[in-house]
C-alpha cells in the first residue's frame, strides 16, 4: 500500500472513532453494498494494494459507514471471502445429483460443477492474491481455509458421506477423501488457467476431465 493510502485509511479511522460519514438506509443493503465494493477493488488491485479508502469509494459510501460496518481491512476481507464462499461457491455445488443411478456419475457431475466456479475469473484472480501474499500476510491464508477453502471441503465431505451410506464407497476418512477429490479437480484444466498457460476450457473438455474425475475417484474408494 502506499504512503497516501495508508494516510487515508488513518484518516478514516478517526473519522469512524468520531462517529462521522455514516449514511441512513438498510443495513443489510448498505453491508451488500459494501461488499460489492470491496470485491471489486481486492480482486483488481490484490490485498496491499487495496486501501479502505479506495474502497469506500468503490462501494459509494463514506469511510465512517465502512468502518461502522467493518472494524479493519482483514475482517473486510475475510468477509468477502465468505460471501463468494457462501453465495457463489456453495449453491454450485448443492446436491443436484445425488439421486444419479451410479456413484460415477455423481462426483463426475460434482467435478464439473466445481470446475467450473473455480475457472471462474474472480476466484482465479483470489487464488492468485492468496498465493502471492500469503507469505507477508499469514492471516490472510487463515482467513481463506477457514471461509472459503472449508466451507467447500465440509459440502464435498457430505457427499461423500452420503455415498458411504448408500454403500457405494468406503473410507474411514471422509475428510481427507474430500480433500482428495477436490486436488483431483484442480489437474489440467484449473492449473494450467491459474498460470495463464494456453489450455482448452470448452464445454466439451470440462465435461471429459470431469468424467474422468469421477471415475478415478471411485476407483480408488468404490466398493
Amino acid at each position: 500500500m502506499t504512503r497516501d493510502a495508508r494516510a487515508e485509511d488513518d484518516h478514516a479511522d478517526r473519522d469512524h472513532k468520531s462517529g462521522a460519514g455514516d449514511e441512513s438506509g438498510s443495513g443489510s443493503a448498505k453491508r451488500r453494498q459494501i461488499l460489492d465494493g470491496a470485491e471489486a477493488v481486492f480482486l483488481e488491485r490484490g490485498y496491499e494494494g487495496a486501501s479502505m479508502s479506495q474502497i469506500a469509494c468503490k462501494a459509494r459510501v463514506s469511510k465512517g459507514t465502512l468502518y461502522n460496518h467493518f472494524e479493519n481491512k482483514a475482517a473486510l476481507f475475510g468477509a468477502v471471502i465468505e460471501d463468494l464462499s457462501r453465495d457463489k461457491l456453495a449453491p454450485a455445488l448443492q446436491k443436484t445429483e445425488m439421486s444419479a443411478a451410479r456413484c460415477a456419475e455423481a462426483f463426475g457431475a460434482l467435478a464439473e460443477q466445481f470446475i467450473r466456479v473455480l475457472l471462474e475469473p474472480g476466484p482465479l484472480r483470489l487464488y492468485r492474491i492468496i498465493v502471492s501474499e500469503a507469505p507477508h500476510f499469514p492471516d490472510l491464508a487463515d482467513i481463506f481455509w477457514r471461509h472459503g477453502f472449508g466451507r467447500t471441503l465440509s459440502i464435498m465431505t457430505e457427499w461423500i458421506e452420503h455415498w458411504i451410506g448408500r454403500g457405494a464407497i468406503a473410507t474411514e476418512d471422509p475428510v481427507f477423501a474430500a480433500e482428495q477429490f477436490m486436488a483431483l479437480c484442480q489437474t489440467r484444466l484449473v492449473q494450467r488457467k491459474r498460470f495463464e498457460l494456453p489450455v482448452d476450457t470448452s464445454d466439451r473438455e470440462i465435461r471429459f476431465v470431469a468424467g474422468r474425475i469421477g471415475q478415478a475417484f471411485v476407483s480408488i474408494y468404490g466398493v
